[in-house]
């Protein structure tokens, strides 16, 4: 069956999508770490956006404008 294309709903952004090289890149960058070490992140304190800010701020010493 097709997709209902008239039922679309927001993106979470909430989340990081772990799966989604573009995500993790984006992460990463964002924190100056390695997509290797978002990737390891990700896996360690789960997708949670905030949760991730955080550990990722803990890890380098650095705070990032959200």
């Amino acid at each position: 069956m097709v997709d209902d294309k008239t039922k679309q709903g927001q993106q979470d952004r909430s989340r990081v999508a772990g799966g989604e090289p573009y995500e993790v890149a984006y992460f990463a960058q964002k924190h100056g770490i390695t997509q290797e070490q978002a990737r390891e992140l990700i896996a360690r304190v789960g997708n949670d956006r905030a949760k991730l800010d955080e550990a990722a701020e803990q890890q380098t010493g650095k705070k990032n404008a959200r």
